[in-house]
C-alpha cells in the first residue's frame, strides 16, 4: 500500500518510527536485519542473513518476489502489502515500503521498511463499503438467480435501457430487453452455472431499449456465485459499452479487405465491382459505382459539361445488393446510367464532394431516369430509407461517383459512415484511375503488337502451316513474344519465333525490330547459325549505345531469344539454330513426338559461345512445333526448358488429331490458361515434298556453247510442265546466268528448275562473286543481262553455299505476256 495511504482505523498511514528495516541486494538476498525486525518477524539475525527475503513470506506473495522486483527496479521503489511467516508459523500483515540505497561501493542495494498492521480495524470493511462500491460504480452490474431472473442490480446498468433497477427484479433478460439476443446471452450465464468457469470479455452485438436504431457493442462477463458449501447461488455479470472500439476495429476490418481486395484487377469493371463487394452489407445494403464513360476507353477524364439537356449519363460499373433479386438495381453493369441533372449523384461528380441524406422522401422518385421498361420507382417501393453519395476522385480528376444506400438496416448514414465510404473509395479511385490508365497502355500495346506480328501466313508449298497468339493477361501486360514465316529462295521456307523479355509497349517495339531485322537477314540466306550471329551483334551494338541506361538496353532486345529454322522441300533437310530458346518439337507421322538435341546458344545480346547449326531429314507430313515458353508454363512459373513442361506438351500433341489449325487451338487451350502469365505463341508447320517430277536440274561445262544446249533443255522442261507461255522469258533468264556463269566464274555450272506455285530459275557455279545490278547506258554494248532478269521476273538474288553461290531468278506462272515483250522492245 503506497506511503501516505489512509486507512480506517487507529493505524491509519505508515509509522516510520515503528517500522522494521532490513536491507536486501539486488538479488534479494538479506544482508542486514535490525532489532526491529526480529520484533516484527520473531527471526533472529544469523538465521536470516544471507537467505532469500523470499523465504521469510507467505507461498503466494513469495511467488509474487519475481514480478514485484522488476517493478522495483523500473519505478525506483514499491509500496504495498505483503504477508510474512512468523517464526513460529503465524502469519503477518506488513505494509511494506521499498526504496533504493546503493551500497558503498555503489552497487544497488534496497532498503525495506515494514510495519506490522495484523488485527488493524482499517482492513475489515463492513457490508456497506462494497454495497456503495457496486451501486456506485460506472460499470453496468447485475446478479441473477439460478433461474436467470434479475434479483440485484446497479444503476449504471439503466444507462443500457431496461427500465428503473426495481422494475427488473423477477424478470429476465428477454422480457426487458427485446432488442437483444438475450438467449446466446443466457447460454453463457447457464454454462457459467454449470461449470462454475467465469467467461470474461464476452462480446455481444444488438440494440438495447436505450439506442433501438443503432446496434451498440457491449462486453460481458459472468461469474457464479456460490454459498458456503459450493452451491451455486446465481450469476454475477458485468457489461461495458465498448461501440467506439467495436466500430473502430470494424472499419479498420473494413479498410483492411479493402485494400487486400480492390486492386487485385487492372481490368476497370472488377475494380468498380470490387469496391461495390467490399461495401455489401459491411456499411450499406446496397451499392451502384457510376464511371465516366471515357474511364474504359482508357482516354483522359474531361470535365464534366452539362448543357441544355436534363440529364447526365454515366456507366454503370459495378453494383451489390444484400438481396438476391436487387429490385433496386436498374441499372445492368456495362449499360448507360442517366441521371438528372439536379440528383445527388450528378451534384456529387460537379462538386467532387460527398452527399449525404439521413433519411430519403419515401415519395420521392429514385435518382436514375431513362430506365429499361419505362420504371420510375418511389423510394418507398425499393425500401431505400438513407442514402450517401461519395465521388470518385484520384489524381486530380473526378472518374465517377458511388452510391451507397440503407434498405435492411434502421440506423442512418452518419458523418463517421461518410469518413469511412471516402477513405476506401479513395483506395479505389487510385486503383480504377490505375486500370483506366493499363487499359490505354494495354490498348496501345496491343494494337502496336497486332500492327507488327503477321497478319496472314505468306503462300509457299514447303509447309502447311498455322499458328495461335494469346496474349499474357492484365496484370502482366503485353509481351514480346512473336513469330514468323519467311519464304526464301528455292522453295525454302523459314519459319522463326522468339521472346523478348519485359511486358508492355516496349517489348511490343523491340518485337517488331527484332522481328524485322530476322527478316532483313533472311533475305540474304544465311545459315541459322550465321543468321543469329548478326542478329545477336545488332543486339548488341544497339545496347552498347545505352549502355550507361539499363531499362534502354532491356529495350534493345539484350536478353531476347530466338529460333530459326530453315526447311527445304525439295531435300526434305531442316536445318536450326537456337539462341537460348527451346527446341521445337517434331511429331513424326507415326504420332511419336520428340525434340531434337539443339544446342542452346546464348540469349541474343548477351555474348558467349558461338551458335551451332543442326540438320535432319524430316519424313514428309512431319510437325514442327515451335513455341514460347509461355505455353509450357501453365499456371506456374514453371521454366519451358522443364522437362514437367515438355512432357505436357508430348502428351497433348501425341492426343490429338485432325487439322492443323485444329490441333494448334487445342494444344493452346489444353496447356495455357485463359488468362496466362506470360504471351503463349505457337506455331505448327506440317512438312511437304517435292517430288523428283517438280524438280529438274543438269550440269554444265564452263564451255560458252553450252548456252544453246541450256536454253534447248530448259525449253522441253518447261513443256513438258505445260508451262509453254513462260518460254520466251524463261531462256532468257538461263541464258543470260549461264553465260554470266560461264564467263566471270569457275569450276562446274549446274542450272535447277523447279516447279512450285511460281517457276524458279537456278544457276550455281564456283565463285563467292556476288553479280550487281547495273543501268547501262544506250551507248553501252554490255550489262543489261540482270537489269532485264529483275524486269521480267517477280523478283532475283543470290544466296551462298559451301561450294560457292547460287543465283535465282522466280516468275510467276500466270503472267501478262504482253507487259514483258513490250518493255523487252522499248529496251532494244
Amino acid at each position: 500500500m503506497p506511503v501516505g495511504e489512509n486507512l480506517t482505523g487507529p493505524r491509519a498511514s505508515f509509522d516510520v518510527a515503528e517500522a522494521a528495516t532490513l536491507l536486501l541486494d539486488d538479488r534479494g538476498i538479506v544482508r542486514n536485519w535490525t532489532k526491529d525486525a526480529e520484533r516484527v518477524l520473531g527471526h533472529q539475525a544469523a538465521d536470516v542473513l544471507g537467505t532469500c527475503v523470499a523465504t521469510l513470506l507467505a507461498p503466494d506473495d513469495a511467488a509474487r518476489m519475481p514480478d514485484l522486483a522488476q517493478r522495483c527496479r523500473k519505478d525506483a521503489g514499491w509500496a504495498g502489502v505483503l504477508k510474512a511467516v512468523r517464526c513460529d508459523g503465524r502469519k503477518a500483515t506488513l505494509g511494506v515500503r521499498v526504496v533504493p540505497m546503493p551500497d558503498s561501493a555503489g552497487r544497488p542495494c534496497w532498503l525495506v521498511l515494514a510495519v506490522d498492521m495484523t488485527g488493524s480495524p482499517g482492513w475489515a470493511m463492513g457490508r456497506s463499503f462494497p454495497e456503495r462500491m457496486l451501486a456506485q460504480s460506472a460499470i453496468g452490474m447485475a446478479v441473477v438467480d439460478t433461474d436467470l431472473r434479475y434479483v440485484w442490480s446497479n444503476a449504471a446498468l439503466e444507462r443500457f435501457g431496461g427500465g428503473p433497477r426495481a422494475a427488473r427484479l423477477g424478470r429476465r433478460l428477454g422480457e426487458i430487453q427485446p432488442g437483444l439476443n438475450a438467449k446466446v446471452i443466457e447460454e453463457q450465464m447457464r454454462r457459467v452455472l454449470d461449470t462454475g468457469e467465469t467467461v470474461a470479455d464476452y462480446e455481444h452485438i444488438g440494440r438495447p431499449r436505450s439506442d433501438p436504431d443503432r446496434e451498440r457493442a457491449h462486453s460481458m462477463s459472468f461469474t457464479r456465485l456460490e454459498d458456503d458449501a459450493g452451491n451455486a447461488l446465481g450469476v454475477f455479470y458485468t457489461v461495458v459499452d465498448i461501440t467506439d472500439r467495436y466500430r473502430s476495429r470494424h472499419r479498420l476490418a473494413l479498410l483492411d479487405r479493402a485494400s487486400a481486395t480492390i486492386g487485385r484487377s487492372l481490368d476497370v469493371l472488377q475494380t468498380a465491382q470490387d469496391l461495390a463487394d467490399v461495401a455489401v452489407p459491411d456499411l450499406a445494403d446496397c451499392v451502384a459505382v457510376d464511371l465516366l464513360d471515357t474511364v474504359f476507353s482508357g482516354a483522359e477524364p474531361c470535365p464534366l459539361r452539362l448543357d441544355a439537356t436534363d440529364t447526365v449519363v454515366l456507366r454503370r460499373a459495378g453494383q451489390r445488393s444484400v438481396r438476391e433479386a436487387a429490385p433496386e438495381e436498374v441499372v445492368e453493369i456495362g449499360h448507360p446510367a442517366s441521371y438528372h441533372r439536379g440528383s445527388p449523384p450528378i451534384r456529387a461528380l460537379e462538386s467532387g464532394t460527398s452527399w449525404r441524406v439521413e433519411r430519403l422522401d419515401p415519395l420521392a422518385v429514385e435518382w436514375a431516369t431513362d430506365i429499361p421498361r419505362g420504371r420510375a420507382a418511389l423510394f418507398r417501393e425499393l425500401g431505400l430509407h438513407s442514402a450517401m453519395v461519395v465521388p470518385i476522385c484520384a489524381r486530380g480528376a473526378t472518374l465517377g461517383v458511388t452510391t451507397f444506400y440503407r434498405r435492411e438496416s434502421p440506423a442512418a448514414f452518419d458523418e463517421d459512415d461518410v469518413r469511412l465510404a471516402e477513405e476506401f473509395v479513395a483506395r479505389a479511385a487510385v486503383c480504377i484511375d490505375n486500370a483506366r490508365r493499363y487499359t490505354r497502355e494495354r490498348d496501345a500495346a496491343l494494337a502496336l503488337q497486332r500492327s507488327l506480328l503477321p497478319h496472314g501466313l505468306p503462300e509457299q508449298v514447303a509447309v502447311e502451316v498455322a499458328s495461335c497468339y494469346r496474349p499474357a493477361d492484365e496484370l502482366t501486360g503485353v509481351g514480346g513474344d512473336w513469330f514468323d514465316v519467311i519464304p526464301l529462295s528455292g522453295a525454302r521456307v523459314a519459319l522463326v519465333v522468339g521472346d523478348v523479355i519485359g511486358h508492355g509497349i516496349d517489348a511490343a517495339a523491340t518485337m517488331g525490330r527484332l522481328r524485322t531485322a530476322v527478316q532483313t537477314l533472311a533475305d540474304l540466306d544465311l545459315r541459322p547459325d550465321e543468321l543469329l550471329a548478326h542478329l545477336d551483334d545488332l543486339v548488341g551494338r544497339s545496347s552498347r549505345e545505352d549502355d550507361e541506361d539499363t531499362a534502354a538496353a532491356d529495350a534493345h532486345g539484350v536478353g531476347a531469344s530466338c529460333l530459326y529454322v530453315v526447311y527445304d522441300p525439295v531435300t526434305r533437310q531442316c536445318s536450326m539454330a537456337s539462341a537460348n530458346h527451346p527446341a521445337p518439337a517434331v511429331v513424326a507421322t507415326d504420332g511419336t513426338v520428340d525434340f531434337p538435341d539443339l544446342p542452346r546458344g546464348p540469349a541474343l545480346g548477351v555474348g558467349g559461345l558461338p551458335f551451332e547449326s543442326v540438320a535432319f531429314t524430316l519424313d514428309e507430313g512431319s510437325v514442327l512445333a515451335l513455341y514460347t515458353d509461355g505455353l509450357l508454363a501453365g499456371d506456374g512459373p514453371k521454366s519451358a526448358s522443364s522437362e514437367g513442361g515438355r512432357e505436357r506438351l508430348r502428351r497433348a500433341m501425341e492426343a490429338q488429331g485432325g487439322s492443323l489449325e485444329g490441333l494448334c487451338n487445342t494444344v493452346v487451350g489444353d496447356l495455357a490458361p485463359a488468362h496466362p502469365c506470360d504471351d503463349v505463341a505457337l506455331l505448327l508447320a506440317r512438312t511437304r515434298s517435292l517430288g523428283d517430277d517438280r524438280v529438274a536440274s543438269w550440269e554444265l561445262t564452263n564451255d560458252p556453247a553450252q548456252v544453246a544446249g541450256a536454253r534447248e533443255v530448259t525449253l522441253r522442261q518447261l513443256s513438258a510442265w505445260g508451262l509453254d507461255e513462260l518460254a520466251f522469258t524463261t531462256e532468257l533468264v538461263v541464258s543470260e546466268l549461264v553465260t554470266n556463269a560461264i564467263r566471270y566464274a569457275s569450276g562446274p555450272i549446274r542450272v535447277r528448275l523447279i516447279h512450285e506455285n511460281t517457276l524458279i530459275c537456278e544457276v550455281a557455279d564456283a565463285s563467292s562473286t556476288s553479280p550487281h545490278l547495273r543501268h547501262p547506258r544506250t551507248t553501252d554494248e554490255g550489262g543489261r543481262g540482270l537489269f532485264l532478269i529483275s524486269q521480267f521476273t517477280r523478283r532475283w538474288g543470290t544466296r551462298y553455299t559451301p561450294e560457292g553461290k547460287v543465283i535465282w531468278a522466280e516468275q510467276l506462272l500466270t503472267p501478262n505476256g504482253s507487259e514483258p515483250l513490250a518493255a523487252f522492245g522499248d529496251l532494244v
